[in-house]
């Protein structure tokens, strides 16, 4: 039954009615109307319950009453008003496998008792304010793709079992919480993760040096990713059961959005807003389909790898706000789909890499490195200068040539004027040098004519 997204209001009425079926699932979608108080008993009966998007307050007389809900395999409650801690009756529900209680108001700690969903594989929390530590018997869930426990107050260490025994996980989101203690070396079992989002924490040491285990995250796959959509409902008639639609928050190029079909999700690792200290593992350059990286607000040192220019689909590198030294690395600009950048507020030095589209980054990209220069901040770099010094005196040699051969072609101007005029001049303007000028020339042609006969003669003789 699919009467979502219409202005249903009330109390879901208790029907005693039996809805169960041996042999197909049987799924209520009622998201996105204004249905409120308590879930009515008679709906454990079903495969799949969707009332996202609604008033609902109570969850523990659904879950702990009479009529159990061993059939359920999707609940998904998110969006909610459901308030108080999370009732600790969870055993009888060994079934379900997508559980969805995100952008509600639950508090108090997460109950033992949910270590019995041992076929769960997805389990959102999202946005809440849930207290306490991670309890140990999660880690019987060892079929969970995606776990999110983002925006709560939960405390303590990243417990290392996640790794050893969760080694299915997908997505792993626990951004803005508590938790202390360094990032557990065990979280490099997860072969399988696109999604690793620890941020805004206050986590500590370093980051592990075996990122390169993370295998899904080698694999260069064109990503297919829609953001911001309207919930979509299986439309698999055979398949009611399983209707949940995956989603998940992610900080993208500095703002949150809803990603959907985590299965085909971009690679991304946010390890921002901690205390992390220690250098950038080169071992991140074996990741060649990370697509989002943000190490941001940290106190990392040392120098940028040069194998994160082997990243070739990474759009998104925020590295902001470190200790980091040395220069850019030049296999940056190798990285065309390279789309935001940040680099400020480090101690970064040298000139900014050209080539390619590297100079299309604005200065807020680097600013706050007190000894970077380049064209992006407007700021000359040492090499410059030293270019431009020889350069002076050979504008000064080229204005001296520049004002010798002026003055030579003047004077050869001036005389060649003065030679023909002062010859020809005085022929053309007296009668009397014209005729003595004649004669000299019938005289001198004469005499030339004369020693030309006389050589022809005495050659003639001599033969």
């Amino acid at each position: 039954m699919n009467i979502s997204y219409n202005s249903l209001k009330g109390r879901i009425p208790n029907l005693p009615i039996k809805l169960h079926n041996d042999y197909l699932p049987i799924a209520f979608i009622l998201n996105s109307n204004q249905l409120e108080g308590e879930i009515p008993a008679f709906l454990s009966q079903i495969d799949a319950l969707d009332l996202s998007n609604n008033n609902i307050s109570d969850l523990s007389s659904f879950l702990c009453g009479k009529i159990g809900t061993t059939n359920i395999r999707t609940l998904d409650l998110s969006n909610n008003q459901i308030n108080g801690e999370l009732p600790d009756c969870w055993e009888h529900l060994n079934s379900l496998k997508f559980l969805d209680l995100s952008n509600n108001k639950l508090s108090g700690e997460i109950p033992q008792s949910m270590g019995s969903l041992v076929n769960l594989e997805a389990l959102v929390f999202r946005n809440n304010n849930l207290t306490g530590e991670l309890p140990s018997t999660l880690k019987s869930c060892a079929s969970l793709i995606i776990f999110d426990m983002s925006r709560n107050l939960l405390s303590g260490r990243i417990p290392s079992w996640i790794g050893e025994n969760l080694q299915e996980l997908k997505i792993l989101t626990m951004r803005l919480n508590r938790f202390t203690g360094s990032v557990p070396v065990e979280i490099c079992y997860l072969g399988k993760i696109h999604l690793l989002d620890l941020s805004t924490n206050h986590l500590s040491g370093g980051i592990p040096t075996c990122l390169s285990n993370f295998t899904a995250m080698k694999e260069r796959n064109l990503i297919t990713r829609q953001i911001l959509r309207e919930r979509k409902i299986s439309s698999d008639e055979f398949n009611y059961n399983n209707i949940y639609d995956f989603n998940v928050l992610l900080m993208w190029k500095g703002n949150d959005f809803v990603f959907w079909n985590p299965d085909v999700l971009l690679n991304s690792i946010d390890l921002s807003s901690n205390k992390l200290t220690g250098t950038i593992p080169n071992e991140i350059g074996y990741l060649l389909g990370l697509v989002s990286m943000n190490l941001s607000r940290n106190n990392l040192n040392g120098e940028i790898p040069s194998y994160i220019g082997n990243l070739n689909l990474l759009e998104f590198l925020d590295l902001s706000r470190n200790n980091l030294s040395g220069n850019i690395p030049s296999t940056l600009p190798n990285i065309d789909s390279l789309g935001v950048l940040d680099l400020s507020y480090n101690n970064l030095s040298e000139r900014i890499p050209r080539g390619r589209h590297f100079e299309t980054f604005g200065a807020s990209s680097f600013e706050g490195n007190i000894h970077l220069c380049g064209e992006q901040l407007n700021k000359s770099c040492p090499g410059d200068e030293t270019i431009q010094k020889p350069q002076e005196p050979v504008i000064d040699s080229e204005d001296d040539n520049s004002v010798f051969y002026t003055a030579l072609y003047t004077s050869l101007g001036l005389g060649f004027f003065a030679g023909f005029w002062g010859f020809l001049g005085p022929m053309l303007l007296w009668q009397a040098w014209r005729i003595a000028y004649m004669r000299f020339l019938n005289r001198l042609i004469d005499y030339i004519l004369v020693m030309v006969e006389l050589n022809i003669a005495n050659r003639l003789l001599k033969g």
